[in-house]
């Protein structure tokens, strides 16, 4: 192998190394903002089973357990998309190594390249769809019912 003497040729390979570094500031962004909706999933459903755990065996509380249902779909979803982000994460790091030794050492790598950006892409993706899906179902549990009917009890304001 022959290693790059020239420093143009490792400041060119830093610059093209340096460019998918920003898809790893949105995955990390996206770690940090679906690990926070996990966190509320596990509070809330710690919540929901302390109430089951405290109520009368002869009340089932078939509400809760509907909404402990909704919660594991959504902690499911959340733990495929943090996956599914970290593989993303690690596949980009692996692209950035891989254009910095591409550039620097005399070996050709395009094709490597090319599929872990690739696949790094679709793992952002599929993360995106999971985070899609899960947003959707927790929206699905709010009752907008309530805060209607509260606005038409209340007097109107002078």
């Amino acid at each position: 192998m022959f290693f790059a003497s020239n420093l143009d040729t490792v400041t060119h390979g830093i610059q093209l190394a340096v460019a998918p570094v920003f898809l790893l500031t949105a995955v990390a962004g996206m770690i940090g903002t679906v690990a926070g909706r996990l966190a509320r999933i596990i509070d809330r459903a710690r919540v929901l089973e302390a109430r089951i755990d405290d109520s009368p065996q002869e009340n089932p509380m078939e509400t809760e357990f509907a909404e402990l249902r909704h919660l594991r779909t959504r902690g499911i979803l959340v733990n495929v998309c943090i996956t599914l982000l970290t593989l993303c994460a690690i596949l980009i790091g692996l692209t950035i190594m891989a254009l910095f030794f591409g550039e620097t050492i005399d070996i050709q790598i395009a094709r490597l390249v090319t599929v872990l950006f690739l696949a790094g892409v679709s793992c952002f993706l599929l993360a995106l769809l999971c985070f899609l899906a899960e947003t959707l179902i927790a929206s699905q549990v709010l009752n907008f019912r309530r805060s209607s009917h509260a606005a038409k009890v209340q007097p109107p304001n002078p």
